[in-house]
């Protein structure tokens, strides 16, 4: 059993012991979509949701939710995150709002799990907002796009496009 990080040689769930390992400068940027009637999409483009504004109070939600992963991920460890920013792009083509989450710090641990929480947590916000007119939206497509720093370094979703047009990894 002590091949897993999370185990101890007795079995027992423990939280990785990061103390020894340098801190660097870490950031990761998740992504998530949620799908929804052209009706909904139209109304929170143009503010009229009667609980208010939706995109911002999602955005303060996926802030505040990057900020308390380690209240609700078990394993995750408290962290002086330095910077989130949660972003939002209607696509009325595919009648979906794209969510992208970015967060920073300097430890000796990663933010994966914070930017994915501040993900799901917006998409979550826009559905609570939303769901007396429409409660068929679709929650799609969480997930880590790119990390950096620590000991294995940058990694890049393979199945995204970068800002260029060219295939991440690609040179």
């Amino acid at each position: 059993m002590s091949d897993f990080t999370h185990i101890d040689d007795k079995g027992r769930v423990r939280m990785v012991d990061v103390s020894e390992k340098h801190p660097t400068r870490r950031q990761a940027v998740a992504g998530g979509r949620i799908f929804m009637a052209a009706e909904t999409l139209e109304k929170i483009q143009h503010q009229v949701i009667r609980k208010g504004n939706v995109l911002e109070t999602a955005r303060i939600a996926g802030v505040m939710a990057a900020k308390r992963t380690a209240d609700l991920i078990p394993m995750c460890h408290p962290l002086n995150i330095t910077h989130i920013q949660v972003d939002f792009e209607p696509d009325p083509e595919t009648l979906a709002i794209d969510i992208r989450a970015a967060v920073r710090m300097t430890s000796q641990t990663g933010v994966e799990m914070e930017a994915l929480t501040a993900v799901s947590v917006a998409a979550l916000t826009i559905y609570d907002m939303c769901k007396a007119s429409d409660r068929s939206m679709t929650i799609s497509d969480i997930r880590l796009l790119e990390k950096s720093g620590g000991k294995s370094g940058t990694w890049l979703r393979p199945d995204i496009m970068t800002e260029n047009g060219a295939e991440d990894g690609a040179e």
